[in-house]
């Protein structure tokens, strides 16, 4: 298998940490063909006295793919197998002494042994088998046409050659294991980070439940029964206290809900429908029974259901900063969709007829009538503008928030409504 990088191949020990280890395949190489191209033609010539030119030929096909093989070893082995076969024929046409190794001189042999060394490290072990029975194949062939006749010596080619693609493959598939060792350590790590994520969401959820849960539930009830507890209860009063069961039954559903979501990672939600826009309003009137005009001006338009979402929990904490900062405060609520202007190049908008068109949520109040003794909320978290962004950023829109000069404060929220523009 040939390891491949953006569809090229990578250079054996590409992999590795340290630069000359990368490098060392490259100098090996390097080495050897500039060693065994000389060597070559010298032997050839002088001891097995072939022509210098067949000698010259030979020496370039058998020494020059070596630095080949360092990306891609099996195309070198291809013409160094051939040169070495065709050196070994071209041997038989000469004179030479019985001593010498035939039918592939030692240079042959220590330039073959490296390139199946590099073939053991990067193919895959049928290629590597397939690679030896072509060596013995060549090798068991030429020995019957052996000029002096054949030997253990003449065997060295496919032994050697052998030892080298078991030593290559070895390796190679060492560090394979060893790769597929780290990467399932790093899938425990990332399953152990995980366990450990969702232990602490029920935890959390365990403490929400204990802390909040209860409480909220006492004030429901106690709510719900005072008409029957307190039977001088004016009409207006019991509506109030109607309101505040309401009120707080909502928040423990949506608390519930939350809780959920904590003890489950998996988990996609509740079927009812989530508020939106139409919701708006509810918003509005709860908080105008708590003493502060709010002024709303609503909008009926279709929107997804993320952005309606995002809407409706914008202007309800922008409205619970009112209560907890400026009870008693003017507040004004409004909800618009702008449509780009015509930027006078006669552009057309996208298919659907909605290309950029925003959903603007505006909330403004005006300073309370009377400075807050104190603050209604004993360790708020402060972190209500930071959700206000968070949301905003989810769905790709832009967020105001600031003080206004008369001592107000402005909460201005664009949210795109185009699928396209959504994040």
């Amino acid at each position: 298998m040939t390891p491949v990088e953006e569809g090229r191949p990578r250079a054996l020990l590409a992999g590795a940490s340290r630069r000359w280890v990368r490098m060392l395949p490259w100098a090996v190489a390097f080495v050897l063909c500039v060693v065994l191209l000389p060597t070559t033609i010298v032997v050839l010539t002088a001891d097995y006295g072939l022509n210098g030119g067949v000698a010259s030929a030979l020496a370039v096909a058998q020494s020059a793919p070596l630095l080949l093989a360092v990306v891609r070893p099996l195309h070198a082995w291809y013409v160094v197998f051939a040169a070495d076969v065709a050196g070994a024929l071209a041997l038989l046409g000469v004179d030479f002494e019985q001593r010498l190794l035939w039918p592939f001189p030692p240079m042959e042999l220590v330039g073959y042994v490296a390139l199946c060394l590099a073939l053991g490290l990067r193919e895959r072990r049928r290629t590597l088998v397939l690679v030896w029975l072509a060596t013995a194949g060549a090798n068991v062939g030429l020995g019957f046409a052996a000029p002096h006749g054949s030997g253990a010596k003449e065997l060295l080619f496919t032994i050697l050659g052998g030892v080298a693609l078991l030593l290559g493959g070895v390796l190679r598939e060492r560090s394979e294991v060893q790769r597929r060792l780290v990467e399932q350590e790093t899938i425990s790590e990332a399953e152990r980070g995980r366990r450990t994520l969702l232990e602490e969401r029920a935890r959390i959820a365990r403490e929400l439940h204990d802390v909040v849960a209860h409480h909220m539930s006492v004030i429901t009830v106690q709510a719900d029964t005072a008409e029957y507890r307190l039977a001088t209860l004016p009409p207006d009063v019991r509506e109030e206290f109607t309101s505040i069961a309401a009120t707080a039954r909502e928040s423990l559903g949506e608390m519930r809900r939350l809780l959920g979501v904590l003890r489950n990672e998996e988990a996609h939600g509740e079927l009812v429908p989530q508020p939106g826009l139409a919701q708006i309003g509810q918003l509005v009137e709860a908080t105008a029974r708590t003493g502060g005009p709010v002024d709303f001006t609503p909008c009926d338009a279709e929107v997804p259901e993320a952005v309606g979402l995002s809407a409706y929990r914008i202007v309800q904490e922008a409205l619970a900063n009112v209560v907890r900062h400026a009870p008693g405060a003017a507040t004004h609520v409004s909800l618009s969709v702008s449509r780009p202007a015509d930027d006078g190049h006669g552009g057309e908008q996208p298919a659907g007829g909605r290309g950029g068109e925003r959903l603007t949520v505006l909330v403004v109040n005006d300073p309370p009538p009377e400075p807050p003794a104190g603050p209604l909320e004993v360790g708020g978290t402060g972190h209500g503008l930071v959700g206000m962004r968070e949301r905003v950023r989810l769905v790709g829109g832009t967020l105001d928030a600031g003080p206004l000069p008369d001592g107000g404060f402005r909460i201005a929220a664009q949210l795109p409504l185009t699928e396209e523009e959504l994040t």
